[in-house]
């Protein structure tokens, strides 16, 4: 019996590539010297599996920005605009256009946007996505994983694996660029470009190949369906002497097991974390030749993996296809795990040892082979830490429990209807048309951060950190004030993550020193861990939220994460249903929500950034989870007086699908990602006709480029040629805590420009 592994982690356990891709595009380094950070890094990587005793290890799951983005350049998927950056752009060509399609391009003359990013699947994970025009050409343009399956294969031998995405979920994950074509089609163009790609890995020694395949656990078209047969029966005639493995993971195959299972591949990778139940399914199914591999070890969390539970598994797929035909694995990729546990020395020992990160992930995979084949002292060890787990007084808090059994459904409603709850704001406030406001955070300065550290490690007392904080704030308000922004913000200079720092004054949540995962890019972020019941045992935000109104007549916002996100963007309890601590959190920021309402702060904003990243990824799973999530959101607003206004923000979302649920959230005001899809997601709800207040953002902050007033005046344009002028809002797409302060001056500059010119051009009537 085997093991092998989806991927590995790239950032490295200190964040390395992150500090390095930061450097490069700063030219605080050269292109070598990011090179030699990565070379680095895959080959630690490779070493830590070939140690773990993992059979068959991945290469190319490293990347310095995203998987995607390099599929697309493997591939020659380069949008037009690109172009110019290899003819006009004389070093580093590959480099920088690789980067000017993942971050947009104001240099050298030159001024390109980037690529639309979104969620990978039900993830936290930003991908770029492909772009298709109906005349699409494939081709090889990179050689990147050429060279670093060479690279793996002096170290790793026959055990390196190349992985790509496969060919139908790179079609189905991109989007059309043009009316008149369905980017499915395309795959008869595609196909012959993955056939020279396999050869010629074959050619350099490849025995197994990887093709990451996730949409065959969505929901599927017929012509999807086709897709897939003819992909894979067109790959098989063409290549011998190397063995396909098709990776699925998130859900169950459900009504795309028949198709999965008779691929003409090697081997078949199922998701037994997310969906366990469809191993029944898919061992009654299963062709003689095909080997099976078993997700077994949760890429996507911190607990121990249950070996009584994976053996149940193992043994049911061994007595049906016998140990050479079985494979055993993590869940997914490990991309979604903190790197190393022995990392955190300060943890809780005990709530330690009912955790593992992707190294101890690698072990467990190791180790259910080893229980296998014999060694029970592993098997005994582990019943003893989840039995701890299990059985824990830090876990289960009756007073919280109580709480969630006595909801009605009174707590999830405002007491009047949005237009009623409209025109007291408009009394109450009296904004401008298109009123201008931000997402809430402001740069995060290397000052900012030291201070923070300096407080953390008591080289500063808590006096002087908070007499800073207070003065960056000031300043903030003052500067928001002179170029006249209508609805301010304080800049959540004391935060350090917008999960984070409400999980640090939850009881039920713990902290990692060194547990990043990488959300996009360069962006990392450290989920808190959610190990008991959770519940708020004081105020979190109120202190900050009045000092900043008391230093300006303008109306302020007090700013809150909502309980889906929180959730989505913490590891969670696995002994309960997510719903039953969506809850716990919820109740939680409710009280936050009335305690800054009691203290005069008439504009609350509860961020729900990840409601829509929480959707099942089957349709027939959309309505249980989006009553309980919407019913969250609203019992964190439902006990505020009419007068005062609710906001939220979600990130990078498909809102289409889910538009009734959102507008049912009842939020005063939505402010949503629109900049790169040029306002392409605020057709959902102009088709639903939303009722409330929105802001399509305008000024894309995942790119350090500064957009004119013009190009946002022209969004507002569009914007308001789809929705009634006086609901829109003006806004950047996101917070700006990863950006600089000089481009997000010149750029919230522009945006109150923007804003003026809209006032003046565009029609106000309903």
């Amino acid at each position: 019996m085997q093991t092998h592994n989806l991927g590995y982690p790239r950032i490295g356990a200190q964040r390395q590539l992150k500090k390095a891709c930061e450097q490069y595009w700063v030219s605080k380094i050269n292109l070598e010297e990011l090179n030699q950070v990565a070379r680095k890094l895959r080959e630690e990587n490779w070493q830590v599996q070939l140690d773990a005793g993992i059979d068959i290890i991945p290469c190319n799951d490293f990347s310095l920005y995203d998987q995607t983005l390099d599929m697309s350049l493997l591939l020659g998927v380069i949008p037009q605009r690109y172009t110019q950056i290899l003819t006009e752009v004389k070093t580093n060509q590959e480099t920088d256009l690789y980067f000017a399609m993942a971050r947009g391009y104001q240099k050298d003359g030159l001024d390109i946007t980037a690529m639309e990013m979104t969620k990978w699947l039900d993830t936290n994970y930003h991908y770029l996505v492909p772009e298709f025009t109906a005349k699409q050409e494939f081709r090889i343009f990179s050689e990147k994983v050429f060279g670093e399956y060479n690279a793996a294969k002096r170290l790793l031998g026959a055990k390196a694996k190349p992985v790509l995405i496969g060919p139908v979920s790179f079609l189905l994950l991109g989007k059309e660029k043009e009316t008149g074509f369905e980017r499915i089609d395309l795959i008869k163009q595609l196909v012959p470009v993955y056939v020279e790609i396999i050869n010629r890995l074959r050619l350099q020694g490849a025995v197994w190949i990887q093709l990451d395949e996730p949409c065959l656990a969505l929901d599927l078209s017929k012509k999807e369906k086709e897709a897939f047969v003819f992909a894979y029966r067109s790959i098989a005639n063409r290549i011998s002497g190397v063995k396909l493995f098709v990776a699925t993971y998130f859900e169950a195959l459900l009504d795309n097991t028949q198709l999965a299972v008779n691929l003409p591949i090697a081997a078949l990778h199922i998701d037994l974390v997310r969906a366990p139940e469809q191993l029944d399914e898919v061992l009654a199914l299963i062709p003689e030749h095909l080997q099976l591999s078993l997700g077994l070890v949760d890429g996507r969390n911190v607990w121990k993996n249950d070996y009584e539970k994976s053996l149940q598994l193992i043994n049911k797929a061994v007595e049906k296809l016998g140990t050479d035909r079985v494979i055993i694995a993590p869940s997914c990729s490990l991309l979604h795990s903190p790197i190393d546990l022995e990392f955190e020395i300060t943890l809780d020992s005990e709530i330690k040892n009912w955790m593992a990160f992707a190294k101890q992930k690698l072990n467990e995979v190791s180790e259910l082979k080893q229980i296998k084949e014999g060694n029970i002292n592993l098997l005994e060890l582990n019943k003893q830490a989840i039995e701890s787990r299990r059985s824990s007084k830090k876990v289960h808090k009756q007073v919280v429990k109580d709480r969630i059994t006595s909801f009605t459904e009174a707590d999830a409603f405002r007491k009047s209807a949005f237009p009623v709850r409209q025109q007291l704001h408009r009394e109450r406030f009296n904004f401008p048309p298109f009123p201008t406001t931000t997402i809430g955070s402001f740069p995060q300065t290397d000052d900012i951060r030291l201070l923070r550290s300096k407080y953390k490690k008591g080289e500063f007392t808590l006096s002087q950190y908070d007499h800073a904080i207070e003065q960056a704030t000031i300043e903030a308000i003052r500067w928001q004030e002179e170029i006249g922004i209508d609805v301010l913000v304080h800049g959540e200079f004391e935060r350090n993550d917008m999960v984070e720092y409400f999980g640090e004054q939850l009881d039920g949540f713990l902290f990692t020193k060194n547990g990043w995962v990488q959300s996009y890019g360069s962006r990392c972020v450290k989920p808190p861990v959610i190990y008991g019941d959770v519940s708020r045992p004081r105020d979190m935000t109120v202190r900050w939220s009045t000092f900043a109104a008391a230093q300006t007549n303008k109306p302020m916002k007090g700013m809150l994460t909502g309980p889906v996100t929180i959730l989505q963007w913490s590891f969670v309890r696995d002994d309960q249903p997510r719903q039953v601590t969506t809850n716990q959190i919820a109740f939680a920021i409710r009280d936050e929500v009335l305690a800054l309402e009691a203290a005069g702060i008439g504009i609350v904003q509860i961020d729900e950034a990840a409601i829509r990243e929480g959707l099942p990824l089957r349709k027939a799973k959309h309505p249980h989870y989006l009553d309980w999530a919407v019913q969250a959101f609203k019992i964190t607003a439902g006990g505020v007086q009419d007068k005062t206004q609710i906001h939220t923000h979600m990130c990078y979302s498909e809102f289409n699908n889910i538009i009734e649920h959102i507008a049912a959230m009842d939020a005063d005001v939505i402010t949503i990602e629109t900049s790169r899809s040029q306002m392409e997601l605020l057709e959902a709800f102009a088709d639903f006709e939303y009722p409330n207040e929105i802001g399509p953002g305008v000024y894309d902050i995942h790119s350090p480029r500064v957009p004119s007033m013009e190009e946002m005046v022209s969004l507002l344009e569009r914007a308001a040629d789809l929705l009634p002028a006086q609901n829109l809002w003006v806004n950047p797409d996101c917070g700006l805590k990863t950006r600089k302060w000089p481009e997000t001056k010149a750029a919230l500059e522009n945006m109150v420009a923007a804003a003026k010119q809209a006032r003046a051009q565009i029609c106000l009537n309903p």
